[in-house]
């Protein structure tokens, strides 16, 4: 029988009501919290050295676009979900394959966003 770690989920957020309310979320769908983080630098290093299977991402971090962070994951391989409380349409067309939450969301929006990609993660790691 083989068994799974938990996924190891970085949470890049800066209101911190909003990132409390995703590690709550995170932690209820079976996920560990890498973070969070709540400024841009902190994001992109962790992004860059954190051992992680999927990423939930502000697509605003205090003015910054969060977009730089998620071409780290990118090119790690790591899967990620934009959250925002814009149109979705803002999301540039090299990102447009990730999931986007928009805030507010509920309970039953992220829980089916994130296990979707711990599946798609799951998947990935298992064909490679």
């Amino acid at each position: 029988m083989q068994t799974f770690r938990s996924p190891r989920v970085l949470i890049v957020e800066d209101e911190t009501l909003v990132s409390m309310l995703i590690e709550d979320m995170v932690c209820d769908c079976g996920g560990q919290v890498v973070g969070p983080a709540a400024t841009f630098e902190q994001a992109a290093a962790l992004a860059a050295e954190e051992d992680l299977d999927l990423a939930i991402l502000d697509v605003n971090m205090a003015g910054l676009a969060v977009y730089p962070v998620a071409d780290i994951l990118r090119h790690r391989g790591i899967p990620f979900i934009f959250v925002t409380g814009y149109d979705p349409s803002i999301v540039p067309a090299p990102y447009q394959h990730a999931p986007v939450l928009l805030k507010p969301f509920s309970y039953e929006t992220f829980s089916e966003t994130f296990d979707a990609a711990v599946a798609e993660r799951v998947d990935a790691l298992a064909i490679s």
